[in-house]
């Protein structure tokens, strides 16, 4: 079941446009995304670099330079701590890189996913500290360390935190506390008292701010800064922040960057991946080369990420690049088989009654535990979490929707955890087995969760019939790119659409229309991605079998439903038509 509701936002949409130079269509897009003035419009659309904060604004940034320059002076080692996602992979590479280039006597480390968790922890800081390092800069975590920071404080160590995650906090009778950990300097924009205006970044996005001045407190050219945007960009896309403001920019910086990119070990990988001469667009970062460089972390070692970027060798390059490509081969295997497994035991148990689904699995790699968690979340739109065995407890992650904050959920419940931590929308934990019923049983009975809350939402931009759709308003769209979560591609709205003719594309895996207004000659052609067994069944229960044999024969038929859609621009053979790409119908 699904709600299509329009977005809808009051605004003067026809004097907004005027005043911007562009069509309705766009401005009504825009207005949907809070853009309704001049300036904001034309930072959106043009997204130049000229529009990036300067990142003294961020509170102890300076602080934070300083002691990584004085380490420098003193000829002192320094680490960097990263994390084994993307986005902790990519900050590694791009701290480690930019000490490295300034003669830093630097090293880097990765906690590993199963053995050690998330972030910096006694083991790691026990290393650094046997090869000698007296600073350490954590990059994508670092801002719940309390104990872990604590402990390289006793050691001597002096500590810096890059990090975009959220301040942790506890709650007592005055409200939420929020605590921090105790750091020499505290990069985050999430922190309070920090007044950089755009608080979205990611963590490699942070790393990026951090490297813009520590490079302008040395009097090094801001072109070396601009080298690092690409490998900002990826990590941006994988993260899935909204890709508005600075995001925004450095996305489409990065990607012109990307399809030029001189690095050798990320060439390679394009190449394995199966890009090469392709441009690379946010889907190519977000599918294709994120999975590949978090696949190492998820059933191997992330440093093999890092190394990949960081070699010279070309040959060496693609090895690594075709071990990640494997990686990511069977991790996605994995995921299937463990996708297939929890709905089978959800479909076959009481589990598909709860609001929160809460399914524990020994056989699942805990390493894929968040992917299969988004995959049942999507399947139900209910918030997931997926247990499986951990070395020493049940660990597990935990994915949302819109309506439910997972990270509070668990809170509720830290008595009966070991370890929680995460966002609005997705967490990661571990607990004793005999505490997973009661877990299940807390979060159901605390949720407060509706059955209206549950209830797939349809957003659209706006109401657009086919007869006002014109090859100019779809290229005119092409401005809103790059799209990510924040700045999804347009979804326009028509009702009583006229199916005319349907065919089966490619193996059979999606559909070509040929349709038009109910009351009008204009055809225009659909495509449909989706299921084509379930638009089937749709039709022969709506209209019958033998409207459903018209329909693929190009025969008259009564069939007329609404559709969701996006605008798409087709050219062949030089001639440009538009093309609607279907997304939901009723």
């Amino acid at each position: 079941m699904e709600k299509w509701m329009l977005k809808n936002i009051n605004a003067d949409v026809k004097n907004i446009s005027k005043k911007l130079g562009i069509s309705e269509v766009l401005c009504r897009v825009l207005i949907n995304r809070g853009i309704t003035d001049y300036e904001s419009a034309k930072s959106f659309i043009y997204s130049s670099e000229n529009y990036m904060l300067n990142p003294i604004l961020m509170k102890d940034i300076q602080k934070g330079v300083e002691i990584i320059i004085n380490s420098l002076n003193e000829k002192s080692k320094i680490a960097v701590i990263g994390d084994y996602d993307v986005d902790g992979v990519i900050s590694t590479f791009m701290l480690y890189s930019a000490l490295k280039s300034i003669g830093a006597d630097v090293i880097y480390e990765i906690p590993h996913r199963i053995n050690d968790g998330y972030g910096i922890n006694k083991n790691i800081i026990d290393k650094v500290l046997e090869e000698g390092v007296k600073t350490i800069i954590t990059c994508d975590n670092g801002i719940s360390a309390i104990e872990p920071i604590d402990y390289a404080k006793e050691k001597g160590l002096k500590v810096v935190v890059t990090d975009h995650h959220d301040v942790p906090f506890e709650e007592n009778e005055k409200g939420k506390v929020y605590v921090k950990p105790n750091a020499d300097a505290i990069i985050n924009p999430k922190q309070r008292n920090c007044s950089y205006p755009f608080k979205q970044l990611c963590g490699a996005g942070v790393a990026l701010k951090f490297i813009e001045h520590l490079y302008d407190n040395m009097g090094i050219n801001k072109k070396e800064t601009d080298a690092f945007i690409e490998y900002a960009a990826i990590a941006t896309v994988c993260d899935v922040v909204d890709l508005i403001g600075e995001n925004r920019i450095i996305v489409k910086k990065g990607l012109e960057l990307i399809n030029n990119t001189k690095n050798i070990g990320l060439k390679a990988l394009i190449k394995e991946s199966g890009l090469e001469n392709k441009k690379i667009s946010t889907y190519h970062l977000g599918f294709i080369i994120g999975p590949c460089i978090n696949a190492s972390g998820r059933l191997d070692i992330a440093k093999k990420g890092v190394e990949l970027l960081l070699t010279l060798d070309e040959y060496e390059a693609l090895e690594y690049a075709k071990e990640l490509v494997s990686l990511n081969n069977e991790r996605k295997n994995m995921t299937l088989k463990g996708v297939k497994k929890i709905l089978e035991e959800i479909e076959n148990s009481s589990l598909k009654d709860d609001k929160i689904i809460i399914a524990y699995n020994k056989e699942i790699h805990e390493s894929i535990a968040g992917i299969i968690a988004g995959r049942i979340k999507e399947t139900y739109n209910k918030p997931t979490i997926i247990l499986t065995c951990g070395e020493d407890y049940v660990k597990g992650s935990g994915r949302s929707i819109e309506n439910y904050n997972i990270f509070e959920g668990l809170l509720k419940c830290k008595d009966i955890l070991i370890k929680f931590g995460g966002h609005p929308m997705a967490a990661g934990l571990s607990l004793e087995e005999k505490n997973v019923e009661l877990l299940r049983k807390m979060m159901n009975e605390d949720s407060n969760l509706t059955d209206e809350d549950l209830i797939r939402k349809v957003s659209l931009d706006m109401h657009l019939p086919l007869d006002k759709i014109t090859i100019e308003i779809a290229e005119e769209l092409k401005l809103l790119e790059p799209y990510g979560k924040g700045n999804e591609k347009p979804l326009f709205g028509e009702k009583n659409v006229k199916l005319l003719r349907a065919m089966k594309i490619g193996d059979s895996n999606f559909l070509k229309f040929k349709l038009s207004p109910k009351e009008n000659k204009v055809l225009m052609d659909g495509l449909y991605f989706g299921n084509i067994n379930d638009f089937e069944e749709f039709i022969i229960r709506r209209y019958g079998k033998k409207e459903l044999d018209n329909l693929y024969n190009g025969l008259p038929n009564n069939i007329i439903i609404d559709i969701a859609f996006n605008l798409d621009v087709n050219e062949y053979m030089g001639y440009k038509t538009v093309q609607l790409i279907i997304q939901n119908y009723r």
